[in-house]
């Protein structure tokens, strides 16, 4: 069944990961298209601009240019990196019409992958500054004059994230389950509205039509389908 008109359908923001393309949400983009959102697949300078500079200048001007103030309910879905931006973002822009939030193996508590890449002059320079932000000092610690440290959220936040990796190097330095990027409990957030864990890779998953699908159920219910 088609959905409604784009001037009066919901929206959704979707935000990938680091150094990644938006092409990596498209087939998330796609179903949510085809259920009768808006959908604004947002590609951002991931390795050039700072996480504040993303959450606080880049993202609100992008929503503005996109006029979704209008729409009768505004939804975020973001991958990894993209999920703490989102977080900085809502922490000091919450928008009346603010509708549920899906993070995608979020780094909530930081990533020990970070830490060790940063080691590296190579990865620092292919993954830019945001690398060392992902670590385990970090994102909770976010400070700086622009922005305070990210706190619980007070909006429906739902979480998903998979515990089969297919980078056995990147698992070794990650503690219990994970997704090869992201560990089960690294993704975990205080105040969260559901928690899911699924048998994928970090972005693996985001192909997957059972995947997919638990994005669409929270966007609509508020929890995921059981």
């Amino acid at each position: 069944m088609p959905g409604p008109p784009s001037s009066v359908a919901e929206v959704v923001v979707l935000l990938h990961g680091i150094a990644m393309p938006a092409l990596e949400l498209h087939r998330v983009a796609r179903a949510l298209g085809i259920a009768g959102y808006r959908v604004a697949n947002l590609p951002y300078p991931s390795r050039a601009f700072t996480l504040e500079r993303l959450a606080l200048d880049y993202l609100p001007a992008q929503l503005h240019a996109r006029g979704v103030e209008a729409a009768p309910r505004l939804h975020f879905v973001a991958h990894s990196m993209g999920g703490i931006i989102v977080r900085l973002h809502l922490q000091e822009h919450h928008p009346a019409n603010l509708g549920r939030v899906v993070l995608l193996a979020p780094p909530n508590a930081g990533t020990p992958v970070a830490d060790r890449l940063s080691r590296f002059a190579l990865c620092r320079w292919l993954l830019g500054p945001n690398l060392s932000r992902l670590g385990t000092a970090t994102p909770d610690a976010l400070l700086s004059s622009r922005a305070p440290g990210l706190v619980p959220p007070d909006y429906e936040v739902g979480i998903i994230v998979g515990n089969a990796s297919i980078n056995p190097v990147f698992s070794r330095w990650l503690a219990g389950a994970n997704d090869g990027a992201v560990s089960v409990d690294s993704a975990r957030l205080p105040g969260a509205h559901g928690f899911l864990v699924v048998p994928h890779s970090h972005t693996g998953m985001l192909w997957r039509k059972a995947v997919v699908a638990q994005v669409l159920a929270f966007l609509r219910t508020g929890r995921f389908a059981e």
